[in-house]
């Protein structure tokens, strides 16, 4: 990689990072407008890393939880991405590479409450068990402890909840 690349990867990072300010300052409209145009510019084949940060930046701008599910599902996929697979020329991996290891937990979190938000206990329930299972990728520090604490925090929440089976269609209800 040539240092011209390398910084210019580094400037996206970096608008990123600018937008995220943005909305950690409360003004959602500018960051989401910033974010998106990101989002353009490196489109849906860009680098693997800009996309999962993005879209998990961009799902935390959203006002719509649907609009939210949907960047936090671009941000799995992008994960997904991340480490070796088919489009390097090597097998499919079932284990996500080490060095992404540590985004899942986070990443299934933000699933399992989206799905909270749209009324879908089971789906929140898969995700949150998933999000569990990834935890042992975390260090024991600040960000790692923050996360277990979230799923907890949330597994608390859906053991409150009724767990239904699949609706019926309205019309087989009598």
């Amino acid at each position: 990689m040539t240092e011209q690349q390398e910084a210019s990867e580094d400037a996206v990072m970096t608008r990123i990072g600018q937008a995220v300010i943005l909305l950690h300052a409360g003004d959602r409209e500018e960051a989401r407008n910033r974010l998106g145009e990101i989002w353009t510019e490196i489109a849906e084949d860009g680098d693997s890393l800009h996309r999962c940060t993005l879209a998990h930046y961009m799902a935390d701008a959203q006002d719509d939880p649907a609009d939210e599910l949907a960047w936090d599902l671009r941000a799995l996929t992008a994960a997904d991405g991340l480490g070796p697979g088919p489009r390097d020329g090597l097998p499919a991996q079932h284990e996500p590479h080490p060095a992404v290891r540590g985004f899942y937990p986070s990443l299934h979190l933000n699933l399992a409450a989206d799905y909270v938000k749209l009324q879908r206990p089971e789906a929140a329930r898969l995700h949150l068990a998933r999000a569990r299972a990834a935890t042992g990728a975390l260090s024991d520090d600040g960000y790692g402890n923050g996360v277990r604490a979230a799923i907890a925090r949330l597994e608390r929440r859906l053991a409150g909840e009724p767990s239904r089976g699949p609706r019926p269609f309205p019309e087989q209800h009598p």
